[in-house]
């Protein structure tokens, strides 16, 4: 019988039909790291920092190729990890429906398997897009069923490289962890933080918010409010403010129309997800700037989520000149004039800055940045691509000088600012599966090279016989 085409019933049996489906792929792999210990204590194969979608899938990777000394670390509690039910505020993810996301090729693994296993095939039909919250549920269970081994309430204070090679992860509260490897699955702003103009910096917080920040929607009912941005989270954040009864809503944009073509989405293939890394490095350069230039359009349903409110107001060709408090209100000023204010939202997104992240200060120095190394372009350049890490084919930091800091080689940064480096593979659902093989297999290569003596000796310890000796009887007779 084709075991696609069995019926499944509710998770129980979803989750029978996975581990038979492992058990088919004799998956998870057999663990084959040698275990070390150094000073009477384990030392961790590998860490992840970040417990979110791009953490999980890169844990369960590793797991599946025979690499389960692992710890997955994340500050927040049990499911707040990532930004579904925190700072993201879309009512549905932006992504097909369809997309296989973090399932790693196995399909009992996949959004839709946990979707129409509770609720059927025609409700799958009927789904426009994924509720934002109900990506959370399925990471969840995909948390559960994959045996990945989050700890949450986790705060990782500094990252110290030692000078046996291993890597020392300082802790808020408990003793370091001991690793080799280490997986930086941080996210967005997963090497530095949010940006926000300069001017702001000198605004009484109580008045604006970068679109990360935990908001008081309701606060706001009634309130005049402002929103900077273009994108998706400008959309996202200016909706929910409407919806929580802002008084009116101003959307600030420096262009003179809205984005309207996704330029990644329109040519995603296998052949960028898996040759884009190939690419020379001036191609990569052309590539990421011409997409980030044009810019990413909010999706339209984001849009007519504001635009259906009648005191929301699209304001084009405006940056934003000055801001100053007056009283109890903000003075906003563009180019076409100025606008009071009770709040504003920088929806501006994300930059990286090493400087920001203080668990960072005994490496930042030395990591290479493509800034350092990479002539650009004229006419093509941006301080964004400029501070994107230049990263090897396994997602691991370089030495910006060669033998300063050789523990960069083992941290691996699994996140958004690998885009140039990589393509997007480490944060994004397209092509997340990709990339948490690539990183798992990449780390498997160096793991093998590093313990070769070990695995040598094994080679020659091992005297298990295939033949018994009493398989054939030498011929003992002459010449016929």
């Amino acid at each position: 019988m084709d075991h696609s085409l069995l019926p499944v019933t509710g998770l129980d049996a979803l989750e029978a039909r996975l581990r038979q489906d492992l058990d088919w792929l004799e998956l998870p792999a057999k663990p084959w790291v040698p275990p070390r210990e150094t000073d009477g204590r384990s030392v961790t194969d590998v860490a992840v920092i970040g417990g979110g979608m791009a953490g999980l899938a890169a844990s369960a990777a590793l797991r599946l190729i025979g690499i389960d000394r692992q710890r997955v670390l994340d500050r927040a509690e049990q499911g707040q990890e990532g930004p579904w039910v925190t700072f993201a505020r879309m009512e549905t993810l932006r992504s097909p429906k369809g997309l296989t996301g973090p399932a790693l090729g196995l399909p009992a693994l996949t959004f839709r398997a946990w979707f129409e296993a509770q609720f059927g095939a025609e409700p799958w039909t009927q789904l426009d897009k994924i509720p934002r919250t109900q990506w959370m549920d399925y990471l969840n269970w995909y948390r559960r069923v994959m045996a990945v081994p989050v700890e949450n309430g986790v705060h990782v204070t500094l990252i110290r490289p030692r000078e046996d090679g291993l890597i020392a992860l300082e802790m808020e509260v408990g003793p370091p962890v001991l690793c080799r490897r280490l997986v930086l699955a941080t996210g967005r702003d997963g090497l530095g933080g949010e940006f926000v103009p300069d001017m702001a910096l000198g605004v009484d917080r109580r008045f604006w918010a970068h679109s990360r920040d935990t908001i008081d929607f309701a606060a706001l009912r009634g309130k005049r409010v402002g929103v900077v941005g273009a994108g998706a989270s400008a959309m996202d954040n200016a909706a929910t403010a409407l919806e929580a009864g802002a008084a009116s809503l101003d959307l600030f944009v420096r262009r003179p129309a809205l984005p309207r073509v996704n330029k990644f989405t329109g040519i995603g293939s296998q052949g960028v997800v898996h040759g884009f890394a190939g690419l020379p490095d001036e191609w990569k350069w052309r590539f990421v700037h011409h997409a980030n230039a044009a810019q990413t359009p909010p999706p339209r349903d984001s849009t007519l989520r504001v635009a259906r409110h009648p005191h929301a107001r699209l304001h084009l060709s405006s940056p934003i000149r000055s801001l100053e408090q007056t009283g109890g209100a903000l003075r906003v000023t563009t180019p076409h004039g100025s606008y009071e204010l009770d709040f504003l939202i920088f929806a501006t997104g994300f930059r990286v800055d090493l400087d920001r992240r203080p668990e960072f200060a005994l490496i930042a120095r030395h990591i290479r940045f493509w800034g350092d190394r990479f002539p650009t372009p004229p006419g093509e350049e941006s301080e964004e691509l400029s501070f994107s890490p230049d990263l090897d084919a396994d997602f691991a930091f370089q030495e910006k000088v060669p033998g300063a800091c050789p523990a960069l080689r083992h941290i691996h940064a699994f996140n958004h600012p690998a885009s140039l480096s990589a393509g997007k593979l480490a944060g994004d659902i397209p092509a997340i599966s990709a990339g948490a093989q690539r990183l798992a297999r990449g780390i498997a290569r160096s793991l093998f090279v590093e313990d070769r003596e070990a695995h040598f000796e094994r080679l020659k310890a091992y005297d298990t016989p295939e033949l018994q000796g009493d398989e054939w009887a030498p011929f003992t007779g002459g010449p016929a």
